[in-house]
């Protein structure tokens, strides 16, 4: 018989397509799935766990749709470069790293993704090694052990710098590796059911890093198989200057011209969008990862998150690598996208309902799990955020979705993934973040001395 939990006591807000709140409210999780949500004291059920969410606000697990998470043992690094220097000074770094490296960043940054709120996440892995072991499967593994809902994106990049590129040359694989690797990661890995825990992308890594023909035939791959498509894109006025010089376009047009447009495809940034390419991202579906955190950090510009929303495209949030974001928080993403909006465009180019839509509605919908997470609503699944906001630092906001988006981070009382809870009382259950600690400090010594 599956458990039940339920939740007391407790605002919610649902993130429905009809934006129902509950000023104190309930909601009942039966094995995996939400099984009822309302007004005031939920059903008796004998035998159920209950959580007291007297204090608290539920939401939905926030969705995280774009991150490097190999990067949390390279944090800190760079911290006063533009990508293009950025990326030229870690790459160096980045060629040491193995499987074993990488198992220990996933589950360090997967950790403290769990503690701010998120539930699902993706992973965009394009460093590869030669005899580095499996990272694709070492990050995998961290993701069940942490147990959050998991799309890894399997990157490549096969456009060295001999070749015109901006990654070196030993750090490029050849496209007919690539793709027997890509194909094999998707026959092995990817779940296409309701309640999936994993699901695999493709994500060649960048225009100034790939080939056409790694674009062309990995959006080929990915459409035979049923998987989505994943890149980044527009990040920087430097893209926009390469792809005019090696490309007489735009990145958008560029991608366009690739068959790189449609609602299986989702783009990281996207800062530099002329209204020509919001205008196609929205008629195709085309999705976005908005990174408002990583895109200040280094300095990239502020994307037109409001334009985008206007239009129709499909936008989430998403921390981005952690060697941009040092924080790795998910919490603080909805907060900074509706600064960023703010700032670009007035006063009301964002509300603070629209930024949590964002980071839970928006992010399913961009990885194409709208139907199953994303908002709390009966026969979803249980991806549950319970935020304590009775603490000093919210005391007297009296609405709690302000409460949330606006204030200091609150704590977790709990966090629920597949009915399952990860985070309990602010603390991750699923492993020692103590013990997680010192294994980063290690790996991250041991990559820093390997590169010299």
């Amino acid at each position: 018989m599956d458990q039940v939990t339920v939740i007391v006591d407790c605002a919610v807000a649902t993130v429905d397509p009809h934006a129902t709140e509950y000023a104190r409210g309930h909601v009942v999780v039966r094995g995996n799935r939400i099984d009822a949500v309302g007004a005031g004291d939920p059903p008796e059920f004998g035998g159920a766990r209950r959580i007291d969410g007297r204090g608290c606000l539920l939401t939905p697990g926030l969705v995280n749709t774009h991150q490097h998470l190999y990067q949390w043992i390279t944090r800190g690094l760079a911290a006063d470069h533009t990508l293009f220097e950025w990326l030229t000074e870690l790459y160096p770094v980045w060629a040491g790293i193995d499987e074993d490296g990488v198992r220990v960043a996933a589950t360090g940054a997967l950790a403290a993704l769990a503690r701010t709120g998120c539930t699902t996440t993706t992973d965009h892995h394009y460093v590869f090694p030669r005899d580095a072991g499996d990272p694709l499967a070492a990050e995998i593994t961290a993701a069940e052990r942490v147990g959050l809902r998991f799309h890894p994106c399997r990157g490549s990049m096969d456009l060295g710098a001999s070749a015109g590129g901006l990654p070196p040359d030993h750090l490029v694989e050849r496209l007919d590796d690539i793709l027997a690797a890509s194909a094999e990661a998707v026959a092995r890995w990817h779940d296409p059911s309701f309640d999936a825990m994993l699901r695999i992308a493709l994500a060649p890594c960048s225009p100034f890093s790939v080939t056409p023909d790694l674009l062309r035939e990995s959006a080929a791959l990915a459409r035979a198989t049923g998987v989505r498509l994943h890149t980044h894109l527009a990040e920087t006025v430097d893209e926009q200057d390469y792809c005019a010089s090696a490309f007489g376009c735009t990145p958008a047009q560029y991608m366009q011209r690739l068959g790189w447009f449609g609602p299986d495809v989702w783009y990281a940034h996207a800062v530099h969008l002329d209204d020509d390419a919001i205008d196609a991202m929205a008629k195709t579906g085309t999705g976005v990862a908005h990174c408002p955190t990583s895109n200040a950090r280094l300095g990239a510009g502020v994307a037109r998150t409001a334009d985008l929303v206007r239009a129709g495209v499909p936008v989430g949030l998403g921390v981005d690598g952690a060697a941009s974001n040092e924080a790795g928080s998910m919490i603080e993403e909805p907060r900074h996208a509706l600064l960023w909006a703010r700032n670009r465009g007035g006063p009301h180019a964002m509300t603070v309902r629209t930024a949590l839509e964002l980071a839970t509605m928006g992010g399913a919908r961009v990885l194409g799990r709208a139907a199953e997470i994303g908002s709390i609503e009966v026969g979803k699944l249980a991806d549950l955020a319970l935020w304590r906001l009775d603490t000093a630092a919210h005391a007297g906001i009296a609405d709690p979705v302000t409460a949330l988006v606006l204030g200091s981070a609150p704590p977790l009382a709990a966090l629920l993934v597949n009915g399952r809870e990860v985070v309990r009382d602010g603390e991750v259950r699923t492993v020692d973040t103590d013990v997680v600690a010192t294994e980063v400090a290690r790996a991250q010594a041991a990559l820093l001395a390997k590169a010299g």
